[in-house]
C-alpha cells in the first residue's frame, strides 16, 4: 500500500528541506509527499513549526512559480503566496523526493478560490437571484475549465505523479466565509436552492440537455421568496425532485455532467502529461449530489476516487469504504485520507487496525492529514502503524 502525507508547502519552507524531509521518512515512514499546490484562505494552528503557531493562509494563492508564458493573455491565472517570496516549494519538494526516493503528489485546489472569484464575479456561481457567490468559480464556464486543464499541464512539469482534485465541483451555500450569517432558519430545502448555480454558461448546459432552464430558475425565485418570507415555509421538508414538477432534480443532474465532463478533460490533461488525477470527493457516498458530484459517472472520468477515511473505528472506515462499492466504485480504484491525530486514533495499533482493513479490502493508497496540523507524536504514530501493519 502506497502512503504519503498532506502538507502545506509553508511547512516546508518554515522547517526547511532537512527537517521536513526527515520527519516524513523517518519518524512517518511514508512513500510520498502530497504538497499543496493551490490551496484555498484558512487561519491554523500549526503545533511544531518553529517560526509561528498561527498562520493565516491567502486566498486561493499558488504556492509553486507559474511560468508566465503559459498564463499569458488569461483572465484566471495563479498568483504566488507571499509567503513563498522568490522560492519555488515544488521545486525544491521534486528534488529532494527524487533523491529519497519518495513521490511527489500535487494537492490542488480548483474551484474553491476566493481570490479568483472577488477579481472574477463573473467567473463565479450566480444563484437564481443572480448574486454571486464569490468564494467560488463555477465549473460550466469556459475560463475555469481551460484554468483547470492549463493548472494541469503546469503542475506536470515538476514531475509529479499525480493530482489530487480537491474542489474541483460546485459547492453549496455554506462552504465557509468568514463572518457567514445566518440570523433566520433557512432549512435545507431553502439552502439548497440558494445554492445552485444559474449563471449563462450553467443555463446553456441544462437547455442543451433538454432541461427548461430558465424555467427551473424563474420556479427557484418564486419557492425561495415564498421561504424567506414564511418562517414555517422555510423549513418544509418538500424533497427538490418534487419542486417544479421535477425539473429543479433535472437541473441538479446537468450541474452533475457538467462536473463529470470537466473531470474528464482535466483527467485527460493529467494523462498526457503522465500524471493521474485523483478526484477528491469530499463528503462521500450520497453527500454530494448538489455539489454535481455523480461517483459512478466520476469513477469513469477520473483515475482514482479519494475519500476522508476520518472515524474513530476500523469496522467505521470499512464501512465507509464499502458504501462506495453501491456506486460502483471498487477499493482498488480508491484512495483513503485517514487523521493520526487524536480526535481519530487513541494510538498506533488503532491507525494499524484501520491501514489493515483498507489493505484486505484491496485499498491501493492512504493519505494522512495534515503534517503541519499534527503534533510529532502523530508522525511517530504513522511510522509505528505502518510497521505494525506490515
Amino acid at each position: 500500500m502506497e502512503s504519503s502525507v498532506l502538507a502545506f508547502a509553508t511547512d516546508l519552507l518554515d522547517e526547511g528541506p532537512d527537517t521536513f524531509f526527515g520527519n516524513l521518512t523517518d519518524r512517518a515512514g511514508v512513500g510520498g509527499v502530497t504538497l499543496a499546490s493551490v490551496y484555498h484562505e484558512a487561519r491554523d494552528v500549526f503545533p511544531h513549526n518553529p517560526h509561528r503557531v498561527v498562520r493565516y493562509l491567502e486566498p486561493g494563492a499558488a504556492y509553486f512559480q507559474p511560468d508566465a508564458a503559459r498564463w499569458r493573455g488569461r483572465r484566471l491565472a495563479p498568483r504566488p503566496s507571499t509567503a513563498i517570496g522568490d522560492a519555488d516549494p515544488f521545486a525544491i519538494a521534486a528534488e529532494q523526493a527524487q533523491r529519497r526516493g519518495l513521490k511527489l503528489h500535487a494537492w490542488t485546489v480548483f474551484c474553491h478560490n476566493d481570490r479568483l472569484g472577488f477579481e472574477h464575479p463573473d467567473c463565479a456561481p450566480a444563484n437564481a437571484f443572480g448574486d454571486r457567490h464569490l468564494t467560488e468559480l463555477c465549473p460550466a464556464n469556459p475560463e475555469v475549465r481551460e484554468y483547470a486543464t492549463t493548472l494541469v499541464a503546469e503542475l506536470a512539469r515538476y514531475g509529479v505523479d499525480a493530482i489530487r482534485a480537491e474542489s474541483l465541483h460546485f459547492h453549496g451555500l455554506r462552504h465557509g466565509y468568514h463572518h457567514e450569517r445566518y440570523f433566520e432558519q433557512l432549512g435545507p430545502v431553502t439552502e439548497a436552492l440558494l445554492g445552485l448555480c444559474f449563471c449563462p454558461h450553467c443555463l446553456a448546459a441544462a437547455t442543451a440537455l433538454g432541461v427548461p432552464a430558465e424555467e427551473v430558475r424563474q420556479a427557484v425565485r418564486a419557492e425561495l421568496r415564498a421561504r424567506l418570507a414564511d418562517e414555517h415555509r422555510a423549513v418544509e421538508p418538500a424533497p427538490l425532485d418534487e419542486l417544479a414538477d421535477g425539473t429543479v432534480a433535472a437541473y441538479i443532474d446537468a450541474a452533475a455532467h457538467t462536473v463529470t465532463t470537466l473531470t474528464a478533460e482535466v483527467a485527460e490533461a493529467a494523462g498526457q502529461a503522465g500524471l493521474r488525477l485523483s478526484f477528491m470527493d469530499g463528503g462521500g457516498p450520497g453527500k454530494g449530489w448538489l455539489s454535481g458530484i455523480d461517483l459512478p459517472a466520476l469513477g469513469k472520468a477520473a483515475h482514482q476516487i479519494e475519500t476522508l477515511g476520518y472515524a474513530k473505528t476500523p469496522e467505521a472506515v470499512r464501512e465507509k469504504i464499502a458504501a462506495f462499492a453501491l456506486h460502483g466504485i471498487r477499493p482498488e480504484e480508491m484512495a483513503v485520507i485517514l487523521r493520526p491525530m487524536a480526535q481519530d486514533c487513541d494510538g498506533p495499533e488503532n491507525l494499524a487496525a484501520k491501514l489493515s482493513a483498507l489493505r484486505e479490502l484491496g485499498v491501493p493508497e492512504v493519505e494522512f492529514y495534515n503534517y503541519g496540523l499534527m503534533r510529532l507524536s502523530s508522525m511517530d504514530r504513522i511510522g509505528a502503524a505502518l510497521r505494525q501493519a506490515g
